[in-house]
């Protein structure tokens, strides 16, 4: 069983379990028009063993290769078992466990490659998982995050301080997170940040371990 952390955290694996069955329509247009090459052009040379926090219905799956050995974690039970489904169909050999981004289960340095996309967004603490991430990086290992972020246009940023309660209690996830300032607080280094989509809204960090 999953040992969950606190009240939100607890709240927001709720929240993905409760709008798991519709999450993927609900995402279909914007994952057609500009998710899906985002995530083909990040993911699909990866080798190694790779981390995926927050893999939720298994989005990125059909995009790593076979070599790459991957472990895929959620804290949502219902999201995860849709990856676990959409991986069989597949015939992806991914291994899948219900687990807390906040608290990984994993010893230091263990992976080449720890993927979060569109997953910072939602976790309760970002920073505290961020340096889980960190601690289970390779050196010389890579971090890669696409997300969308707190805009440094005043006017987006107040359209998204506006909007956040909104998505924040139906969908569980923020649009107004500093992503940026989260991973350099963490002790992660950002290689480069890369500008993709709606000014700088959707961006995507690649990131070293820290000293």
């Amino acid at each position: 069983m999953i040992q969950l952390l606190d009240k939100k955290t607890k709240k927001t694996g709720r929240v993905y379990d409760r709008i798991a069955p519709v999450y993927d329509k609900f995402e279909a247009f914007i994952e057609r028009k500009l998710f899906k090459n985002l995530r083909q052009k990040s993911l699909e040379n990866l080798k190694g063993q790779l981390l995926e926090i927050g893999v939720g219905t298994g989005k990125n799956l059909q995009y790593y290769t076979t070599e790459a050995k991957v472990i895929a974690i959620d804290i949502s039970p219902k999201m995860l078992e849709r990856a676990k489904n959409k991986a069989k169909k597949l015939g992806k050999d991914i291994e899948f466990h219900l687990m807390d981004a906040q608290e990984l289960k994993f010893k230091d340095n263990s992976f080449d490659f720890v993927i979060g996309t569109f997953v910072l967004c939602s976790i309760p603490n970002p920073i505290k998982a961020l340096k889980e991430v960190q601690r289970v990086l390779k050196k010389g290992g890579k971090a890669i995050f696409l997300e969308h972020v707190l805009s440094k246009n005043k006017l987006i940023a107040l359209l998204e301080h506006l909007h956040n309660p909104i998505t924040s209690g139906l969908f569980g996830f923020n649009v107004n997170r500093n992503t940026r300032k989260n991973i350099l607080n963490a002790g992660i280094n950002i290689v480069s940040d890369e500008e993709l989509a709606f000014f700088d809204v959707f961006r995507k960090f690649t990131c070293t371990k820290g000293g």
